[in-house]
This record gives structure tokens, C-alpha cells and sequence, in this order.
């Protein structure tokens, strides 16, 4: 037996933030809502902290700063080194760029538009519109329309008034096109993959993203005649991706040639463990203090987003997990490859919504819920393949 699976009991979640994340990420949302209704204020505050470029918000700074803490402990356990030696591992690396960058993003639009423009379209309101930010740079008068919206006066501020599904269907776009490279380390571990492939893959996948993100974003959100702001997408990248991506690496050298390798990964990483999700319910808690009051309102709104991102999860993961059967991958390398791709970047989703549309859109509430998901359905997704591994060979 090999000696990854005669380890099998090791693997398991041992931080209790890990252990009981679902139980954590609902605590935050009741936490959210709660604090909303005592607090209204708070929320709209804290989304009034931004840079602002041509009086313009482009980078909410509460979710700047959760986000680089939510990035920086994954980008720091990252050798770029081993990135070169990616392309010796050949099928699964092409598998996981096919998958997350040829498939993904459209199979995404094309589901959320079926559900949320067509299916779900009655439920969440013919007429029902959403208020996002102008896009940046635009400066159109008041009545003017712009793609499927009309700018509008609201509070003093020019506003993009656009169908609510539309704004929906925008959350979902940006969780579409960005593939998961934090939790998927310990969708990896949990399934029993291999955890050296996996790094490599979250590596290539974090440097993709600096270049296809905002491409894929700005031609999806324009498709679905919705704001492409390309100045405030790349920015984004440079923020939220950029600069944790560069401070990991920076600082994972000076840290190693200071105290050695072996206390990097004894001591420093241990304690980094639990900053990633710490930050994560931090931000959902700001989420949900301004979001409470739409969802207690209307709490089948979840339901509706939610259906079409569950459909796409599981249809990705087959797709990956169905080819990785037919390159004859080893289960080691076939689990992480097809949870990679399952699997959202909810982080960057998040912050890009709420920077782009605000953080009262509903594009930053779909997001959201593609966090509320991720969860239960990459933990079925785990066992799923614990449960299938005889369908591959073992390394």
C-alpha cells in the first residue's frame, strides 16, 4: 500500500478553524446581519474608506487589507522555483490551465445566464433593479444609458442603474474566471492528492491570473452589456493577486536565507495557519452587516444563486476529473487537478465585486454566496474522490 494512503488518518483538517470552517462561515453571516441591523452605518462607513482616483472609489481599503492577509500565508508557502520545474509534470499542468481558463469562465456565464436571465428570472424580479458604481474613468450624464443600465442620481452620486439579475450575473462572471489558489491546498490535502503537484498548479495559476483575469473580465462583464472597467480590473489584479504574490516570494527568501528552511516551514508557516480564514470571516462579516437586511427580506435570492454556481462546480470537477481518467493521470495528480478547477478563488471574487459594483451590489452578494457553497460542496467533493480512487493508478 502506498504510503500516502497507509497515512490516510493524518490527513485531516487540524486547525479548529479549518475543522469547523462551515460552522465559522455561518456564525459570520448571522454576526453580519446582526451587527447591520445594530449598526446600519458601519458598513456603508467602512465602504467609504477607498483610494480614490478622479474622485472615483477604486480600492475599498478594509478589503484590500483582509484580502492581503487572506493571500499573503498561501503566495509565502509558494517555491517559484519548483514553477519552472512545472512543465515536467506536463498532462496535469495543461489539464488545470485547459479547464480553468478554456472552459470555465464560459461554461460560468453560460449557466448564470441560463438560470439567473431566463429560469430564475420571475423569482428575483422582471423590473427589480441594482445601483453599482460608474465604471471607472466613464463620465456620462444623468438619463444616459450604458450597456444594459441608465446613470442615475443617487444620494448626491451618479449610480449605474442596471437589471438586478444582470448584476447577479456579474458576481458569478468574476467567480468564474477565477480558479482557486488558496482552499485548494487543503482540498488537495484532504483528498489525498499530491500536495507538491498541487503548490506548482496554485503557483501557475496565481501568475495566470495576472494576465487573463482582467481580459476574461472585461470580455465576460461586456458580453453580459454589463460595466468593463479595465483600469479599476487590472488594478485589482495589482492589489489583491500582485502584491501578496510579491511579498510571499520576497519575503519567503529573506525569511529561509535568515533562519533556514526547515524553521520556515516548522515555525513560520505554522503560525500563518489560521490568518487566511480569520481574514476571510472577517470580510464576510462586513459583507453581510450591509447585505442582512436584502437577504432577511428575500432569503430565496440565495437559493437562486446559489443553484446555478453548485452546477457548476460539479460539472467542472467531472470535466476534470473524467479527463484526468483519460490521460491516464495517477490519483495523486487527478484529485488536485480536478479540485483546482472546481474550486473558486471566492477572495478575489469578492474584493473585485465589491471594488468594481460596490459593496451593496449584487454582484458582490453573488460572491458571496459562491462562499457559502464552496464549503459543503468541496467537502462532498473530497470524500467523492476518496471514494473513487481505484478508478486511477497510485503513484
Amino acid at each position: 500500500m502506498p504510503d500516502n494512503l497507509s497515512n490516510a488518518n493524518d490527513r485531516k483538517m487540524k486547525s479548529i478553524f479549518e475543522r469547523y470552517l462551515t460552522v465559522w462561515v455561518a456564525l459570520c453571516i448571522v454576526a453580519g446581519i446582526v451587527l447591520g441591523k445594530l449598526a446600519p452605518g458601519l458598513a456603508r462607513t467602512l465602504d467609504g474608506m477607498a483610494i480614490y482616483v478622479n474622485k472615483a472609489p477604486v480600492v475599498s481599503i478594509p478589503i484590500a487589507v483582509c484580502l492581503f492577509f487572506m493571500m499573503y500565508p498561501i503566495m509565502v508557502k509558494i517555491d517559484f522555483a519548483s514553477v519552472v520545474k512545472a512543465g515536467k509534470s506536463g498532462k496535469p499542468v495543461f489539464l488545470t490551465l485547459f479547464v480553468n481558463w478554456c472552459v470555465k469562465p464560459f461554461t460560468m456565464y453560460a449557466i448564470a445566464l441560463v438560470f439567473l436571465g431566463v429560469l430564475f428570472r420571475g423569482f428575483i424580479g422582471v423590473e427589480a433593479t441594482d445601483l453599482v458604481r460608474m465604471p471607472f474613468g466613464l463620465d456620462l450624464p444623468v438619463g444616459a444609458e450604458y450597456g444594459a443600465g441608465t446613470i442615475v442620481l443617487n444620494e448626491g452620486v451618479k449610480m449605474l442603474e442596471v437589471p438586478l439579475w444582470r448584476s447577479y450575473l456579474a458576481g458569478c462572471i468574476l467567480l468564474g474566471i477565477a480558479p482557486c489558489t488558496a482552499m485548494v491546498l487543503v482540498w488537495g490535502y484532504l483528498s489525498r492528492g499530491n500536495d507538491g503537484l498541487t503548490l506548482v498548479m496554485v503557483a501557475i495559476n496565481s501568475l495566470t491570473m495576472l494576465v487573463l483575469y482582467g481580459v476574461l473580465g472585461g470580455f465576460l462583464l461586456g458580453v453580459g452589456r454589463l460595466p468593463v472597467p479595465w483600469q479599476a480590473l487590472l488594478l485589482s489584479i495589482a492589489i489583491y493577486v500582485a502584491l501578496p504574490l510579491v511579498a510571499g516570494y520576497f519575503s519567503r527568501r529573506w525569511i529561509v536565507a535568515w533562519k533556514g528552511d526547515e524553521w520556515f516551514k516548522e515555525k513560520f508557516l505554522h503560525v500563518l495557519t489560521p490568518i487566511t480564514i480569520v481574514a476571510l470571516l472577517i470580510t464576510l462579516v462586513l459583507l453581510f452587516s450591509f447585505k442582512g437586511e436584502v437577504i432577511l427580506r428575500n432569503p430565496l435570492t440565495i437559493v437562486w444563486i446559489a443553484i446555478p454556481l453548485f452546477i457548476q462546480t460539479c460539472l467542472i470537477f467531472a470535466l476534470g476529473y473524467a479527463l484526468a481518467k483519460c490521460l491516464k493521470l495517477t490519483y495523486e495528480d487527478a484529485a488536485p487537478a480536478a479540485m483546482i478547477g472546481a474550486s473558486n478563488h471566492f477572495e478575489v471574487a469578492i474584493a473585485t465585486a465589491t471594488m468594481l459594483f460596490g459593496l451593496s451590489s449584487g454582484a458582490a452578494l453573488a460572491t458571496v454566496v459562491g462562499v457559502l457553497i464552496e464549503v459543503p460542496v468541496m467537502l462532498m467533493l473530497v470524500r467523492f474522490c476518496l471514494r473513487t480512487q481505484h478508478w486511477f493508478q497510485h503513484s
